[in-house]
């Protein structure tokens, strides 16, 4: 294993901090879109687990959209809201 590049090591820790704040459940569209952003980057720039990438920025996407669910922090704070179709 080699020693990671400097710019995917910011990266890398943009998306942890991204990641942190989805287990809390801070914040989570912006984190998401961020997480999706940060992992497509990674991949694009080079690195050899790209499907591990690709997952998780399929992951973030779909958690920015679906938004935040029942015993996040953010339904606490703003309330849970819902969609009647």
């Amino acid at each position: 294993m080699g020693e990671p590049y400097h710019e995917s090591l910011a990266l890398q820790i943009i998306a942890a901090v991204a990641g942190i704040f989805l287990l809390a459940g801070l914040w989570t569209p912006v984190a998401g879109a961020l997480l999706t952003v940060t992992q497509v980057w990674i991949a694009l720039s080079g690195t050899d687990h790209l499907r591990s990438r690709i997952l998780l920025a399929a992951v973030g996407a779909a958690i920015a959209v679906l938004g935040p669910g029942t015993w996040s922090i953010d339904a606490l704070l703003y309330g849970r809201k819902r969609l009647d179709i």
